[in-house]
């Protein structure tokens, strides 16, 4: 496109003599003339012509001088059109000032013509630089706003009302929490009605971070539930969802996965661990067991293999918290971690306490501990307590 210079001053023989001057690229169209004969007709083109990119402007003219019109493009806040300041070369007061009001450059009369030409390049290499920046600023508006419209899809499809829909919902109190470490997340958490007596739960933690993670995070948990509400086993519900994410799975992302079933009717919990942090139990006396289990491989990672499954009685007041590592490696501006003896003494401390109670008491723990320094994962948490 071509170059579109302004030149304003109220002698119209520099009229022809840039035409004449600048004939070549003006017949090859890499640059294009307009012309005013003081500031006032020159606000006039501009409005009529705000693509402009250049403008040659005398200081001294008649009705509004150089000076105020550089005052009212400033005004304008256009940073990619430049003004090039004329006057004599004695009139060094005027050009100082224009310099230290936002001029790009200034000539001196009689203007060397081929001096101008260098200075009129100078000024095309910025503008094309500035340009280019404000497209980048443009395009990261963009993916920004695409990420606030990702962060509130993904928050849509997690659970945010803890209730369930089934005869002996009552008998539980659930409760669980995401705070993303980038715009959008890796973790997620789930709990669904199997049938009317079984609950299915998930905590899960996907590698890597922001929209890759969050879109495998989105596909996984779409799997697992949709192959839970079958009622199938814990371990065959990983089996089956494992091999489906080996046959789609980009760039080796796995995810650790945390997958119970809890039967109301008989107060017991089935679960397969699949590479992910071991829950704690707050027992309604207040002690806290790790839940040990078999070390399982993560999903994702190699196609075929098997998981096993373990099962534990759920007793009166009981809740099983469910966490990521998010949790556990929180660290300050030391680098020090949060780590497993600070939760096993936050949960110490909440006997009694029901399950959001209990997720909000270690998110306000964490961020306590971490003080100042950046938050570096997703802290996700899942408390599911037998009243």
């Amino acid at each position: 496109m071509a170059v579109k210079i302004l030149s304003v001053d109220d002698e119209t023989d520099l009229e022809l003599l840039l035409t004449q001057y600048f004939r070549r690229k003006i017949r090859k169209g890499e640059y294009e003339f307009f012309f005013a004969h003081n500031g006032l007709e020159a606000l006039q083109v501009l409005l009529k012509h705000p693509d402009i990119d250049i403008i040659l402007s005398d200081i001294n003219m008649p009705e509004m001088d150089g000076l105020t019109l550089l005052t009212k493009i400033n005004e304008m806040r256009n940073p990619s059109l430049k003004c090039i300041m004329v006057s004599a070369y004695g009139d060094m007061d005027n050009i100082r000032h224009a310099m230290n009001h936002g001029a790009f450059d200034f000539a001196t009369k009689p203007i060397d013509l081929d001096d101008l030409q260098l200075t009129i390049d100078k000024a095309v290499e910025q503008i094309r630089f500035i340009r280019e920046a404000q497209k980048e600023h443009e395009q990261l508006v963009d993916i920004q706003s695409d990420l606030n419209v990702a962060r509130e899809i993904q928050h849509a499809i997690l659970p945010r009302t803890f209730s369930l829909k089934m005869e002996k919902a009552d008998q539980v109190d659930i409760f669980a929490s995401m705070i993303a470490a980038k715009d959008v997340g890796g973790d997620f958490y789930d709990f669904f009605a199997i049938d009317d007596h079984r609950i299915g739960f998930t905590m899960a933690d996907v590698s890597g971070k922001g929209v890759p993670a969050a879109i495998f995070m989105a596909v996984s948990r779409t799997l697992i539930k949709a192959t839970g509400v079958r009622g199938v086993g814990t371990d065959e519900c990983m089996r089956i969802v494992n091999d489906m994410l080996c046959g789609e799975s980009v760039d080796s992302m796995f995810v650790t996965v945390f997958y119970g079933i809890y039967d109301l009717d008989t107060d017991t919990i089935e679960f397969t661990n699949a590479g992910h942090n071991p829950p704690y139990i707050l027992h309604a006396d207040g002690t806290v067991e790790m839940l040990k289990s078999n070390c399982n491989l993560v999903l994702g990672a190699i196609e075929g293999i098997t998981f096993s499954r373990e099962s534990f009685k759920v007793q009166e007041g009981d809740a099983l918290v469910m966490y990521t590592d998010g949790v556990t490696e929180a660290e300050n501006i030391d680098h020090e971690q949060f780590g497993e003896p600070r939760l096993e003494a936050t949960l110490a401390a909440l006997k009694g306490a029901g399950s959001e109670q209990i997720v909000e008491t270690i998110n306000a723990k964490v961020k306590e501990f971490a003080g100042e320094a950046p938050q570096s994962d997703d802290i996700t948490q899942l408390v599911i307590r037998k009243k």
